[in-house]
């Protein structure tokens, strides 16, 4: 066969194979109903796989916060159907207007795109409402998991979820409108870990709203992360003691282990039911909560300023001794000319000084810190180059400045040096006789709770700490975290801890302590009280601790507002959960009762207007 006639051979081919391949689309697109209606039918729809948030576990393994499942009611408006809406409204249990304003919203937003027409449906609600979806297209459910807590306590600690603003998705890419975000705590502070990764499925589904398959085999889908579990030092039993001991007060407790810097537990209180921000009720409760005068959302632990009061005397000791203006064997006369005392004998010792909490002592200590004639030609000058070297020393015990704690929101607190005081009077205008007040803890110098309690672990290591945290591992229990194993050691030699630890010793186990209220069979508490001055009301009371002296695995700072001196309320407080933490047991229930029957709130009460109560799940 010649060339020519090889061509025309080749041709017919092509032309006799394409027009076959015409032939069957007519028939499939044209002649058979069958296809036509196939293709008519279904639909390719992207749905949004949300993983689940990590768990969070106390120092035992057992549960702070978990998870329970819900449904979001999607809506795609292209596929959208003439429907009964007052029937459908009844369905899903929504008003009739606010179903047909969503829908209004959704059809404005996109066509194509889902929007949400009901969120957070619980699951038992939604199987009743998943069965008639057939009768609705366009719409369907997206699961999705909301927080619970199964000890429903450590509100401010843990933190709640909330739907993102405009802003955060703006800011962040990976946030969409209608995802939730960490709010405080630490649902906040470790939201990368804790919220995982979201997976994408493209499915085919017909006009039942059934899914008939993947879409192209999956090759688009995305597989979701789970969000990683957090191990924290919490002890769950402490931390339940702590806020039934807090209850009808206003105040904080702040407790540490000294060795490792991990948060045992930390109460503020008022506190609020976590799962009163859970859900669809969660808008409405917040409102509750935020307009109640007592302040229930306010983390007292975290972000309450107080002078820290006689607490101070322990720094001014140490910072004296290390400085050598003093020796431990320094007296000073009882004299309430220079500043008012109480009655107690005259302290020859600064053990018997810290016993007693004598403020003429203390002035004392302080003038001749801040006053030393390092400049012999000037009084203001000399007192700035003290103040100055006080403030370095003072401040290398994590004074003045925020916790590197892993949680949001916290304040620093104040101590004042040179430069403050220098804006505050004028430079060249302030000495001693200016700011005694601070000698006692009180004047400009804030503290807070969290740096309190730092405070007590620092007295009961001698020295040094490990700054608080309250994760110590993320996604498996052994995975500490290593930026919380550096040590910091304060500007003071470890030798004069001995004298302070016995001063401590002495305010609550010896005759003219001022913790009394704070002494346990077996166990050696160490502490010191203290009076935050309050000049609206009532004096705060404050209570810094550390036990067994012999070898301290808990160090703690209680704080009662409007209560008066630190040893009536605070100490027996954190006695008591010193006793629960160590022997496992409280024998003094006769105390236990008092502090459980005692309401220091007096008229207030939680919440002027009851919040909504919340599913138990």
């Amino acid at each position: 066969m010649n060339f020519e006639s090889r061509k025309y051979v080749l041709v017919a081919a092509v032309v006799t194979i394409s027009f076959i391949f015409i032939l069957r689309l007519f028939w499939i697109q044209v002649v058979d109903d069958k296809w036509k209606a196939s293709a008519a039918n279904m639909a390719e729809r992207k749905i949004t796989d949300y993983p689940a948030r990590g768990f969070v576990y106390d120092r035992e393994g057992r549960l702070l916060v978990a998870n329970t499942p819900v449904y979001d009611l999607m809506m795609v408006p292209r596929e959208v159907k003439p429907f009964d809406t007052a029937s459908f409204a009844a369905l899903i249990g929504v008003p009739l207007e606010d179903l047909r304003q969503r829908m209004t919203d959704a059809r404005k937003y996109s066509l194509y795109k889902p929007s949400v027409i009901e969120k957070q449906i619980p699951a038992s609600q939604f199987s009743a409402i998943s069965v008639h979806l057939h009768h609705y297209p366009g719409f369907y459910g997206q699961s999705r998991t909301l927080r619970t807590y199964p000890p429903r306590l450590a509100a401010h600690l843990l933190g709640y979820l909330s739907e993102v603003d405009a802003r955060k998705v703006a800011q962040d890419p990976y946030y969409k409108p209608g995802d939730v975000i960490g709010v405080g705590g630490l649902e906040q502070y470790y939201e990368e870990q804790l919220r995982g990764r979201r997976g994408v499925r493209y499915v085919l589904v017909d006009v039942h709203n059934n899914i008939k398959g993947s879409f192209k085999n999956g090759i688009y889908d995305t597989l979701a992360i789970e969000g990683k579990d957090l191990y924290t030092g919490i002890d769950l039993d402490m931390q339940r003691l702590g806020e039934q001991l807090m209850r009808n007060k206003k105040g904080s407790i702040v407790a540490l282990d000294p060795k490792t810097g991990e948060v045992l537990c930390l109460v503020t209180s008022p506190s609020y039911d976590p799962e009163l921000l859970v859900g669809r009720v969660r808008n409405t409760n917040y409102g509750v909560l935020q307009r109640d005068s007592i302040k229930p959302l306010f983390d007292r632990a975290l972000q309450a300023q107080y002078p820290p009061g006689s607490i101070f005397k322990l720094v001014q000791s140490l910072v004296a001794l290390d400085e050598g203006v003093i020796t431990p064997n320094t007296g000073f006369a009882c004299n309430k000319s220079l500043v008012g005392c109480h009655n107690h004998p005259n302290a020859a010792t600064i053990e018997q000084a810290i016993q007693y909490s004598c403020n003429p002592y203390f002035y004392n200590v302080f003038d001749r810190i801040v006053e030393r004639k390092l400049d012999k030609k000037s009084r203001f000058r000399d007192a700035a180059l003290g103040l100055g070297e006080w403030e370095h020393r003072v401040r290398s015990f994590g004074l003045g400045e925020k916790p590197a704690i892993d949680l949001p929101s916290l304040k620093g607190g104040n101590i004042p040096g040179p430069a403050y005081y220098d804006r505050k009077y004028g430079e060249g205008r302030w000495a001693f006789s200016t700011i005694y007040s601070v000698s006692i803890g009180q004047g400009e110098v804030l503290t807070v709770p969290m740096q309190m309690a730092n405070l007590a672990a620092i007295f009961a290591n001698k020295g040094w700490y490990y700054d608080p945290h309250v994760v110590r591992a993320v996604g498996e229990p052994d995975s500490l975290q290593g930026r919380y194993r550096q040590k910091h050691v304060v500007e003071a030699d470890a030798k004069w801890f001995d004298h302070i630890q016995e001063g401590m010793r002495r305010v609550v186990n010896e005759p003219g302590g001022t913790a009394r209220r704070a002494r346990i069979e077996d166990v050696t508490v160490c502490g010191k009280t203290g009076t935050a001055e309050n000049p609206h009301g009532e004096d705060h009371a404050v209570f810094v601790c550390f036990a067994p002296m012999e070898n301290p695995r808990i160090a703690m700072a209680v704080y009662v507002e409007n209560s008066g001196a630190g040893g009536r309320w605070a100490a027996p407080i954190a006695s008591l959960l010193i006793e629960q933490y160590l022997t496992d047991t409280i024998k003094r229930q006769e105390v236990m009762n008092e502090l459980l029957e005692t309401d220091l709130i007096s008229k207030e009460k939680f919440f002027r207007k009851k919040p909504k109560k919340p599913r138990r799940r």
